[in-house]
């Protein structure tokens, strides 16, 4: 790529960003700012107390924990279209893949990550 094409495009992209940014603000809305637009709205019901409430940290774990599971299948999904041109190394590969997340699983729920209430809890619905 030439230099004096790299600078053309650059050019172009910056005059278009600023061309975006003047219309909007030539065409866009004026509003005074009261009391009534800096309340926050969501969805036609009016907000009671503070947004910042403590939340459990198993929430957090829980997400990540989908999010790599997720991915396990993104990945072996990949795998299964390109499944017969990696022959018996790809099989072989993905077998251990699966075996090392499957230890993880096994791990995650021998520790206790994938429940939700207290020990003391969990120990009294077992008896029932």
């Amino acid at each position: 790529m030439d230099v004096g094409q790299l600078v053309l495009y650059s050019a172009l992209v910056f005059g278009l960003v600023i061309a975006m940014l003047g219309l909007s603000w030539m065409l866009g809305p004026r509003t005074q700012m009261t009391q009534a637009t800096l309340d926050t709205y969501e969805s036609g019901i009016i907000s009671t107390g503070g947004a910042r409430y403590r939340m459990s940290a198993k929430f957090y774990l829980m997400a990540v924990l989908f999010v790599v599971f997720d991915l396990e299948v993104a990945y072996v999904l990949a795998w299964g279209v390109a499944a017969r041109e990696t022959g018996w190394a790809g099989y072989i590969e993905i077998l251990v893949f699966l075996s090392i997340l499957f230890v993880a699983l096994l791990y995650l729920w021998r520790t206790g990550a994938m429940e939700w209430a207290p020990r003391g809890q969990r120990a009294a619905d077992r008896r029932y």
